[in-house]
C-alpha cells in the first residue's frame, strides 16, 4: 500500500477571504467566501462553531498570507434573502424582551449584578445575557427564571468593564468614538509605566478612559519612545558639551534635546541636542562607580581649541596691524641661539660696565667670569649714628670753635 503524501501549504501562498462581522462594530473575522463573490455591506448566513449566524460583509474578497489565516477557515453558507431578515427582526424584539424581563428579575432578586446587552442566536436555540459584576454572583435563581418565561437555553457571561465599553459603545475625551468600537479587533496591555515613559500627568482623571482603565491610546506611541529613550541620556547623566561638562537636569524626547547644568557655573543651565553631547556617565552616579577623569573631555576639549583658532583669524581679519604686531612681539621674545650669545667684551673694557651691558640678557653658550664687586659705601645721611655718638660728636666741635676765637692774639712785645 502506497502511502498518501500531506502537502503542507507554504505560508507564503495567497489565500481568498472576505471579512465577516456579526454586528457592526464588533471584530472583523475572516471567511472563506465558497466561489461567492461578496461586497461591502452584503447580508450573509456563515458558519460557526455555535452553527448558522447571520453577519455584514465588511469587506469584499481579497487575499492575504497563508500565515495570517487562523485554522480552521470556515465559509459563508449563503447571501441571506427575506426569510432570514425575518428571523433577524424577530430576534431583534426578542433580544429587547428579554433585556426587559432580565432587568426586572435582577431587581427582584437583589443581585449585585450590572446587565449590558442580551443576545439571541440566529436559529433561536439559545440566549446569551452579558453582565459585569465587582464580585462572583450566584445567579442559578435568576436562570431558571428566565429560562420559565422564554422556554429555550439561558447563557449568562462575565465581562470587564472594556468588553462592556466596546458594547454600549459612545465618545472619548478627545471628542471621538471609542477606538474600541472603531477599529481596535482585541484590548492590548496597557500599564502605568507607559504613562511615566511618555512623561505624561498621572492623574487617573487624564489618563483613563470611559470604562475607567488605562486609555489603549497609551499603547499607540510607546513604541516610539522607548526608540527615543534609547538615543537619549537619562537624568542626572553626566556629558560633556561645548560649552563644558555638566549635568542633565532634564530631557525632552521628542525634540531630541537636553538641559544642562554646567560643572564650572552651577547657576547656568543650558540647552543642547543629544547629536552635540557626549555621555560620560549614563543616569545617576552609584557609591561603586569610578571618579570620571578631569581631564576627560572629548568635545570641549576639542571645541577649545577650535574656538581660539577660530578667534585668532577673526582678529587678524579685523586688525591685520595689531595681529602683525603681536607676532614681532612673539618673535623678539624667543631669540635664537646666536643672539642668546653673550658679546665678547671690548679691548679696554671694565669688568663693571661689561656687566651693565649683560644686564638682562639670556645666559648663553659662553659664560662671563663671575666676580664679586666691593659694597658700595652708604652716604653718611643714611647710617645709623647712636644717639649718645652723635652728641658727643656736637659738644666736641662747638668747644674747638670757641676756644680758637678766645685764643689770645700774640703781640710782639711779648
Amino acid at each position: 500500500m502506497k502511502e498518501e503524501i500531506k502537502t503542507v501549504p507554504d505560508a507564503d501562498t495567497a489565500v481568498e477571504v472576505v471579512d465577516i462581522q456579526f454586528r457592526p462594530g464588533q471584530k472583523v473575522y475572516y471567511f472563506d467566501p465558497a466561489g461567492l463573490c461578496l461586497q461591502t455591506g452584503d447580508h450573509v448566513i456563515i458558519e460557526t462553531a455555535r452553527g448558522p449566524e447571520y453577519g455584514i460583509c465588511a469587506s469584499g474578497n481579497h487575499s492575504i498570507s497563508q500565515k495570517d489565516v487562523i485554522a480552521p477557515l470556515r465559509s459563508v453558507l449563503r447571501i441571506a434573502d427575506a426569510q432570514d431578515e425575518k428571523i433577524i427582526a424577530e430576534n431583534r424584539a426578542k433580544e429587547k424582551k428579554a433585556h426587559e424581563a432580565c432587568l426586572q428579575k435582577i431587581e427582584e432578586l437583589q443581585l449585585d449584578m450590572q446587565l449590558v446587552n442580551v443576545e439571541c442566536a440566529f436559529d433561536g436555540s439559545k440566549i446569551l445575557f452579558f453582565f459585569t459584576a465587582d464580585e462572583r454572583v450566584d445567579f442559578r435563581e435568576l436562570v431558571k427564571n428566565l429560562a420559565s418565561i422564554f422556554h429555550t437555553r439561558i447563557e449568562l457571561r462575565q465581562i470587564g468593564v472594556r468588553d462592556k465599553a466596546k458594547m454600549v459603545g459612545g465618545l472619548g475625551i478627545c471628542g471621538r468614538p471609542f477606538c474600541c468600537v472603531s477599529f481596535l479587533d482585541d484590548f492590548q496591555p496597557v500599564s502605568i509605566k507607559m504613562a511615566k515613559t511618555q512623561n505624561l500627568s498621572l492623574n487617573p482623571t487624564k489618563i483613563s478612559g470611559t470604562c475607567g482603565r488605562l486609555m489603549c491610546c497609551l499603547k499607540y506611541e510607546q513604541d516610539a519612545y522607548e526608540d527615543l529613550l534609547r538615543r537619549s541620556p537619562k537624568e542626572e547623566s553626566f556629558v560633556d558639551t561645548p560649552e563644558g561638562r555638566g549635568t542633565v537636569v532634564e530631557v525632552n524626547l521628542l525634540r531630541q534635546q537636553v538641559k544642562v547644568r554646567m560643572e564650572d557655573a552651577p547657576d547656568t543651565v543650558s540647552v543642547f541636542s543629544n547629536e552635540d553631547i557626549a555621555v560620560l556617565r549614563n543616569g545617576k552616579a552609584k557609591k561603586n562607580d569610578p571618579p570620571i577623569p578631569a581631564d576627560l573631555a572629548p568635545i570641549s576639549g576639542s571645541g577649545k581649541r577650535v574656538r581660539r583658532e577660530k578667534k585668532e583669524e577673526e582678529s587678524a581679519f579685523l586688525d591685520p596691524i595689531k595681529f602683525r604686531y603681536r607676532e614681532e612681539a612673539v618673535v623678539e621674545e624667543t631669540p635664537t641661539v646666536q643672539e642668546q650669545s653673550i658679546e665678547e667684551p671690548a679691548q679696554g673694557e671694565g669688568k663693571t660696565n661689561r656687566r651693565r651691558r649683560n644686564r638682562g640678557k639670556p645666559k648663553g653658550e659662553a659664560k662671563p667670569v663671575q666676580e664679586t664687586a666691593a659694597p658700595v659705601p652708604a652716604p653718611v645721611e643714611a647710617q645709623d649714628v647712636p644717639a649718645e655718638q652723635g652728641e658727643k660728636t656736637k659738644k666736641t666741635y662747638h668747644r674747638r670753635r670757641y676756644n680758637y676765637h678766645r685764643r689770645k692774639p700774640k703781640t710782639g712785645g711779648e
